[in-house]
């Protein structure tokens, strides 16, 4: 797993370790390295338990919103609306992770979500569910979502020795696709064979009772989660409490991470194309995908969770390749990420005309494949090439462009699902794939090899 020399040039201030192991440096396989530390392996656990959680409202919530209208637009809607406030505020997330404890914005974030999450399972048992209470539920669970994944992706650094940080990596991303491997399909199990339907304006809607509990199952991963982190104790040292770098506000620390990415012309361009890929790819893939399952594949919900266990599945085999086989070399690693990158694009297109639940499995697997290769190179070097000052910020900043067109996405893939999905998916797909084969040859991203190259030789 340890493939990271080659990336530790251009890495600027190595990641502070917070957690070192007690006598000396112990010898042994990465992972089970990782794993001896106290605070990642709670941090592992917890998260294992939450991610898995995670999956399953990524299915009934969705799933929810067609039962209960059958309208595409309406379920795009409903996510977009869960996306306003994430992309709006996670920025502020970033900045506070850097003031503060990840691991209080965590564990804050774990217990409001576990709140919001009960509510919504109990009114969907009583049969008290309707269209506004999704998009009010969408609009505060977006909100409170937003304070979380900075801090998430900040956490792991200060919790690992440096030379293990890609094995950590490794060990929690690989850890989230297994729950996308397992989650999607279990949640559309729990659906299937608990359709008996609770009373919803006086009508029987298939499936309730299975959605109902799918999302008591997912706050209870809620509680776990934050019992674990509530264990975690981070030494951190004082200066860095309370304050970023300088004597700012909140405002002045965003202004501060948007002028470090801006400045160099390729992580400004690599961003860029990040949030392309955000508007072209998560519409149609949050969107679509539902719509496929409940019109044109058999099997319905159960279809819907298989192909997104097909995607986990093949991100997880993506992660192991990553940490199995040798990176790129540095100087061309942005230019072949990005190339391997446009792939997904023809994944996307392939999702307009496959007929059946097995071949969109096994495009999807494909497309998961490659996500989970590029997803732990890239964020690795990252992290690694960030000073841990500045790391909230860029990680908010980094799921700002991974995530902030989401509610545009939605909604456009909502109304242009119930126009022509096939449209849909060849169109979102083509335009992905020129776009990132396009800045792969960019000079700004073929620039970012040559600068770590330098800053290689004067190390």
């Amino acid at each position: 797993m340890e493939n990271s020399s080659l990336l530790e040039a251009n890495l600027g201030e190595a990641p502070s370790v917070h957690e070192q192991t007690s006598g000396g440096t112990r010898h042994g396989p990465a992972l089970l390295e990782v794993l001896r530390g106290r605070n990642f392996r709670l941090l592992w656990i917890g998260e294992a338990i939450s991610l898995l959680g995670d999956q399953f409202h990524l299915i009934v919530l969705p799933w929810l919103v067609l039962q209960l209208t059958g309208n595409g637009l309406a379920m795009g809607t409903v996510l977009a609306t869960a996306g306003i406030p994430r992309a709006l505020f996670m920025l502020v997330g970033g900045a506070l992770t850097d003031r503060f404890s990840p691991r209080g914005l965590m564990l804050g974030s774990n217990l409001l979500r576990l709140g919001l999450v009960a509510l919504l399972a109990a009114l969907v048992f009583m049969g008290h569910i309707n269209l506004g209470m999704l998009y009010l539920f969408a609009l505060t669970f977006g909100l409170v979502d937003a304070f979380f994944y900075p801090a998430q992706s900040s956490i792991v650094p200060q919790l690992v020795e440096e030379e293990h940080l890609q094995a950590a990596n490794s060990l929690t991303q690989g850890t989230a696709q297994l729950s996308l491997f397992a989650g999607p399909v279990l949640a559309g199990v729990m659906i299937t064979l608990l359709d008996g339907g609770a009373p919803i304006a006086g009508e029987a809607v298939p499936g309730l009772w299975g959605i109902a509990f799918a999302f008591a199952f997912d706050a209870f991963t809620f509680l776990v989660s934050a019992l674990t982190l509530w264990r975690i104790r981070i030494d951190r040292p004082e200066a860095q409490v309370g304050k970023a770098d300088g004597a700012g506000g909140v405002l002045a620390s965003i202004r501060e991470g948007l002028d470090y990415v801006w400045s160099n012309a390729g992580l400004r361009t690599l961003f860029l194309v990040v949030a392309a890929i955000n508007l072209l790819v998560n519409g149609p893939f949050a969107v679509g995908i539902p719509v496929l399952a409940d019109s044109r594949f058999v099997g319905g919900a159960a279809a819907f969770g298989i192909i997104m266990s097909a995607y986990g599945g093949g991100s997880l085999f993506g992660i192991i390749l990553a940490g199995a086989l040798p990176p790129p070399p540095l100087r061309y690693m942005a230019t072949v990420l990005l190339a391997i990158t446009s792939t997904l694009g023809v994944g996307v297109a392939v999702l307009g005309f496959v007929a059946s639940t097995p071949a969109a499995a096994l495009d999807a697997l494909l497309m998961g494949a490659v996500n989970g290769y590029v997803f732990i190179l890239f964020i690795t070097w990252l992290q690694r090439r960030t000073p841990q000052k500045m790391l909230g910020r860029m990680m908010s900043l980094l799921m700002f462009a991974a995530i902030g067109l989401n509610p545009v996405s939605m909604a456009l893939s909502g109304a242009l699902v119930e126009l022509n999905v096939v449209a849909l998916f060849v169109g979102a797909g083509t335009l992905m794939a020129v776009i990132t084969l396009l800045s792969a040859f960019h000079p700004n991203v073929r620039a970012l090899g040559v600068e770590a190259e330098v800053k290689l030789a004067s190390a």
